[in-house]
């Protein structure tokens, strides 16, 4: 008997010990509602259980009752911090979008800056431009510099940069990017191209520089294969496919080998350090080599705190 009294009295909390009107004249006898069965109601716990052990069993539940308000309070606490977070990530966010924020970033092949394009598009709302994009818009838009693109690319010469430039300011001009800022991705890609955008008057809030080292990029671009049925891309190494068949039919483009990304490498190393230096007042260099999610996080706070200086 007296083992299931224990027990019962463990089961209850702090609240339970509720004195209760009758009894034998001190208030120690309990109702069902402060025990966890019928069968104990009624009964005076500190008569069976002694007064002092009565006494440090009710001490003990008044701790546990108190250590669960203060856990509760900082629980609290803690929502409400997350909730200020959020409030002021969201606030940051309408803040980009109401003044437009202009963001270019730069890195080499591989350094992963379509990832982070996605990520800062999502973040501060930006419209995304590559120039490849850029460049069959305008054709397909049969647009003046359109035209004259579609000249030189049909005779299979290279796009010159005053034409480049057009294109790209022509961009620039339409609502969408006055309205939600831009992010010109790898562009530009030469000191010229960068003189040019700053005679056309177009200038930048950031510029991100994504660093990553050599070996690094060189295995991502040799471990990378593509399915062709689908057109998802894998790495041997770092995210290869769980289902056999899709391994078996997967593809390597024919420029990602060690000879072609090396050679790659040393034309983005060639011009890489002319460009930097056109926009050393604004550009923040970023490690590129960890998790997505964590490299993103230093560039929210490396821009967060330049356009904010």
């Amino acid at each position: 008997m007296m083992r299931i009294l224990l027990i019962a009295l463990a089961a209850c909390s702090a609240s339970a010990f509720v004195p209760a009107s009758r009894g034998f004249g001190s208030t120690k006898v309990f109702s069902s509602a402060a025990l966890s069965g019928d069968d104990f109601e009624g009964i005076d716990m500190e008569r069976i259980l002694g007064t002092k052990k009565f006494k440090k069993q009710i001490k003990k539940f008044q701790r546990i009752a108190k250590n669960k308000v203060k856990a509760a309070d900082q629980e609290a606490v803690k929502a409400s911090n997350r909730e200020t977070h959020l409030a002021a990530s969201a606030g940051s966010n309408d803040e980009a979008a109401a003044t437009g924020l202009k963001l270019l970033i730069c890195g080499a092949p591989a350094a992963g800056k379509g990832t982070q394009c996605a990520f800062i598009k999502e973040k501060f709302g930006v419209v995304h431009l590559s120039t490849g994009d850029m460049l069959r818009a305008a054709v397909a838009a049969e647009t003046e510099v359109g035209k004259q693109a579609k000249d030189f690319m049909e005779s299979g010469k290279l796009v010159p940069d005053e034409v480049i430039i057009g294109i790209v300011k022509d961009r620039l001009d339409e609502d969408d990017c006055k309205s939600k800022g831009w992010l010109l991705d790898g562009f530009p890609r030469t000191e010229a191209q960068a003189q040019a955008l700053a005679d056309a008057g177009i200038t930048g809030d950031c510029f991100i520089m994504l660093n990553v080292p050599d070996s690094d990029l060189v295995e991502r671009v040799v471990g990378r294969r593509t399915d062709p049925v689908t057109g998802e891309i894998y790495h041997m190494t770092f995210s290869p496919p769980s289902d056999p068949e899709v391994l078996a039919r997967l593809e390597q483009r024919s420029d990602d080998t060690e000879e072609k990304v090396k050679v790659r490498l040393e034309q983005y190393h060639a011009n890489v350090d002319a460009v930097k230096g056109s926009y050393t007042d604004i550009s923040v260099e970023i490690v590129g080599t960890g998790k997505p999610d964590e490299v993103f996080k230093a560039i929210d706070a490396a821009v967060s705190a330049k356009v904010s200086a």
